[in-house]
């Protein structure tokens, strides 16, 4: 630049000719000179410093998509800023709605973690919520006498001076007009280096690079918040039980969990962006989401899934724009098999126990009959008290029935069970049961292997009643052959454990986690449907023993050889509260 002024490339006019006679043109010449150099040198001491700020706004990436991108990029920019107004230290703090403060966002430049983690500032104080509240910078070159800065506790880490400039996001229009500006926090420099002090050209390159980096912080907040959302409700969407496909206006997947990939028997796999007609093999899904989009219009029908052979209710919502423009059609479906086996379960059982009633009450009502018909004497007395026996086993049978009945509505409706609470002689208990048993068949031996002297425990005598008879009931009804049925008992000090074991059908291992829930029935093969029953004895069994503290389990079974139940109760009948009488 000095080179091209002496060419005479300015347009400052000069001396047509100096002479060593004229030293005092000399000097004002020399002078003249000093004065454009320094001029000169500062001009592009100020081009560098503009070529640095340019550089570091056009280094800084548009678009910031993680946390980690987000540090990074905070990072190279406030070494940047450092380096270019000759600053110790840069804080960069945001605005946080739900504490009411200004608080440092990481990272910082010459202060420790420690430090920044204390920086929490109210919008109402010192020059951080000054230039918050305004919108305008501050250069403050005396901290300490500067009555602002007092407030501030950026100013008690050891600061000499500073700029304070916002952080404002700002809305342009095509022309680059501003039309809104937004404060979203502010950044402090402080300390130049060197004892200099900060100057107004400080000044104006910090507020260049506070609007890039406002832009960025915020942009990327909003990028990672609504990433990190979607992120979420992935998940949430991946962990329900129930399927949910979402298509577009277009039918193109937008979601398709994994409970609906294993619904269609599709492998887990991302299938956003695929037309939902070529991946969904299932007909009856297909249709329901083609038609809900055809329609504009919520449906809802049941689908009997191809992929996994289950039932479901599948049930679609529109999803509309401001504007009620269908943008998507979003499909759940629960799954109801349990709720359909149940409905039959329910129904077979209403059949099942209008026979169970029926069969008595015939058997009752004919011999009734009988004995009223006979005005003639025709029977004998052990004739008639044969009737009369049979009518009160009916009568028992009855009984029985009608008080599992009960029962069973009263665990369903959520009701205590009465217990009355003696003690009780398993011994004796269990050969009632066994007298009563054979009553009903001459193929099986019923066989009591308990001591006399075996332990009494404390319990309720007639539930306890009521679970050896269902088990001993079973094992005879599902030992059509006949066989050994036989109960056997442990004293396990605390507690005793009962072992009922029979020779019979045995049950299928698919069958054996279900056996125990209500209404549940072993129908695999001709021999099982056989056997008549209501499908409650062994739901009742483990809600009577469980409400003496006790429980019940299948030990064993093979099919074709027979199973053996165990029964376990303590001594002492642990009642929970709410079932105690």
């Amino acid at each position: 630049m000095v080179d091209f002024w002496l060419r005479g490339g300015h347009n400052q006019a000069m001396p047509d000719r100096l002479t060593p006679e004229d030293p005092g043109s000399l000097r004002k010449e020399r002078e003249r000179y000093r004065m454009v150099v320094t001029e000169l040198q500062t001009k592009i001491r100020e081009l560098e410093e503009e070529i640095q700020t340019t550089t570091a706004i056009t280094e800084m990436p548009t678009v910031v998509v993680t946390r980690p991108e987000l540090h990074n990029t905070l990072m190279r920019l406030v070494n940047k800023i450092a380096m270019i107004v000759q600053a110790e230290e840069v804080l960069l703090l945001l605005y946080q709605p739900e504490l009411g403060e200004l608080a440092v966002l990481p990272p910082s430049l010459g202060i420790t973690e420690e430090q920044a983690a204390q920086v929490h500032l109210p919008p109402e104080q010192g020059i951080t919520g000054l230039v918050y509240r305004t919108g305008e910078s501050v250069l403050y070159n005396d901290a300490i006498n500067d009555p602002r800065a007092s407030q501030d506790k950026v100013s008690l880490l050891r600061v000499r001076n500073g700029i304070c400039v916002p952080l404002t996001i700002k809305q342009r229009d095509e022309e680059e007009r501003v039309i809104t500006e937004r404060v979203i926090g502010v950044m402090h420099v402080c300390n130049k280096r060197y004892d200099q002090e900060f100057n107004e050209d400080d000044v104006r390159l910090l507020e260049m690079l506070a609007e890039q980096a406002a832009a960025i912080i915020s942009n990327a907040q909003l990028y990672i918040e609504l990433t990190e959302e979607k992120a979420r409700l992935e998940q949430t969407f991946e962990t329900l039980h129930a399927g949910v496909i979402a298509t577009d206006a277009n039918g193109r997947l937008r979601l398709l969990n994994r409970a609906a990939a294993q619904m269609l028997g599709l492998p887990a796999s991302a299938y956003e962006g695929q037309l939902a007609a070529q991946v969904i093999p299932d007909e009856q899904v297909r249709n329901l989401l083609e038609r809900s989009l055809a329609e504009k219009k919520e449906l809802a029908e049941e689908v009997n899934a191809e992929g996994d052979r289950r039932i479901y209710k599948g049930e679609t919502s529109l999803m509309r724009d401001e504007a009620r423009r269908l943008q998507a059609v979003v499909a759940i479906f629960n799954d109801i098999t349990e709720i359909r086996q149940v409905e039959r379960m329910k129904t077979a059982f209403v059949s099942t126990v209008s026979h169970e009633l029926r069969t008595p009450l015939t058997s009752i009502k004919g011999f009734i009959s009988t004995l009223l018909d006979d005005t003639e004497g025709m029977y004998d007395d052990v004739t008639r008290r044969e009737f009369y026996e049979i009518i009160d086993q009916e009568c028992d049978r009855l009984t029985r029935l009608i008080s599992d009945l009960l029962n069973v509505s009263r665990i369903e409706s959520g009701r205590a069970l009465d217990m009355h609470l003696a003690e009780v002689d398993l011994h004796k208990t269990i050969g009632r049961v066994l007298q009563a048993q054979q009553q009903y068949t001459s193929r099986h031996q019923l066989v009591n292997d308990i001591p006399e002297d075996f332990s009494t425990i404390e319990g309720d005598g007639d539930k306890i009643y009521q679970v050896i008879d269902n088990l001993v009931g079973n094992a005879v009804k599902y030992s059509p052959e006949g066989g050994v049925v036989k109960v056997t008992a442990e004293d396990e000090g605390g507690t005793v454990r009962l072992e009922i074991s029979d020779e019979g059908l045995g049950i299928p291992e698919r069958h054996r986690d279900k056996i125990f829930e209500r209404f549940h029935m072993v129908d695999d093969d001709v021999d099982h449907k056989a056997v008549k029953g209501t499908g409650i004895g062994l739901y009742l069994v483990r809600h009577l023993t469980r409400a003496h503290g006790g429980d019940v389990w299948l030990k064993e079974s093979e099919v074709g050889k027979g199973s053996t139940f165990c029964v376990r109760l303590p001594k002492e009948a642990q009642v929970p509260e709410q079932m105690s009488a």
